[in-house]
């Protein structure tokens, strides 16, 4: 597909930010922007740290690529601030963002809606006889997880009640709620989806307990697997059940959905990411790519989302003049 570079018109990569994915951040917007100058589009970098005059003070643009991870970023606050200032963005708005980047929130959506999530609960304080209640439900091992971070961080593995007493109040420093998570034992598979349409399915095998931090942006050891190993209707089956996980969340654009496949066979969702990296060691661009788009032609394919935008906000802006006339 063929883009009007001089439509976009000015264009800021937002990068950067506050949160504990940071460093990932401006690794994935510096990629982005060089990607976007490649292609000739008129685009600037912005580290946005949560500083609303620089938004506002900065040298003016049309519409925003973010590729800004973690809090301040993928929670909703972005995107409320650019729908305030009817800047076009790239990626999922207000809600979508704010339900995807809670962990525990999403898995009670998918649940109320009778979507595969392993079985879950959370805790705001340490607390160790709610702790031994909970592991009667779910047994070992489990999965402690912050429930607003990315990117890996701060998660563990338990397999006794002195390490998920000790996870636990390590999450904790990091977020208020803490999710528990059934440990799924198989393999695990990622799939990006880019204008509502899955892209060819990743399997992903690594060395360490799971496909933590330094498996996904550090480790040269790190296995994707495309194809995935999965047969044609395994792959589809996954990708339609992605698909609706991502709607199901309110989230649009691009994305991506992380799933574990059990011994039996069985699909389980586990979380919705809806800024993914955009490193070298990043997924979107690989399965992009499996389908025939060069990471240049994935830039300009999310940028071209925010045009719609840019068509509903100048509608509503004819609209609220026709009706003070």
């Amino acid at each position: 597909m063929k883009f009007d570079m001089k439509a976009f018109g000015r264009v800021a990569v937002i990068m950067g930010g506050s949160s504990a994915e940071r460093a990932v951040s401006m690794k994935s917007g510096q990629a982005v922007l060089e990607g976007l100058i490649r292609s000739g589009v008129d685009a600037f970098a912005l580290d946005f740290q949560g500083e609303l005059e620089l938004l506002i003070d900065s040298q003016p643009f049309d519409r925003a690529f973010l590729a800004l991870h973690g809090r301040g970023g993928e929670d909703g606050t972005i995107q409320g601030v650019l729908d305030t200032l009817s800047i076009p963005y790239t990626g999922s708005g207000v809600m979508g963002s704010a339900i995807a980047m809670d962990k525990t929130r999403t898995k009670y959506l998918w649940q109320g809606m009778n979507l595969p999530t392993p079985k879950f609960s959370y805790v705001e304080e340490l607390n160790a006889e709610l702790l031994t209640q909970l592991v009667s439900l779910m047994g070992f091992p489990l999965a402690v997880k912050p429930s607003r971070e990315g990117s890996s961080i701060g998660v563990y593995k338990v397999n006794s009640q002195t390490q998920l007493e000790a996870a636990v109040s390590a999450a904790l420093e990091m977020d208020e709620q803490v999710l528990l998570e059934q440990w799924i034992e198989g393999s695990e598979y990622t799939v990006s989806l880019l204008n509502g349409e899955p892209l060819p399915v990743i399997g992903l095998k690594t060395s360490h307990t799971f496909y933590d931090y330094e498996a996904k942006y550090e480790s040269d050891t790190t296995q994707y697997l495309l194809p995935c190993g999965l047969s044609v209707e395994e792959e589809k089956s996954l990708g339609n059940l992605s698909e609706r996980a991502f709607s199901a969340l309110g989230c649009s654009g691009w994305g991506r959905v992380d799933v574990m496949r059990d011994g039996k066979g069985r699909f389980w969702l586990l979380e919705v990411n809806t800024i993914p990296g955009m490193t070298n060691h990043s997924l979107v661009p690989m399965a992009a790519k499996a389908a025939g788009l060069g990471f240049d032609e994935l830039l300009l394919e999310i940028l071209n989302q925010t045009m719609a935008q840019s068509t509903k906000a100048i509608d509503g802006i004819n609209n609220n003049l026709r009706e003070q006339q």
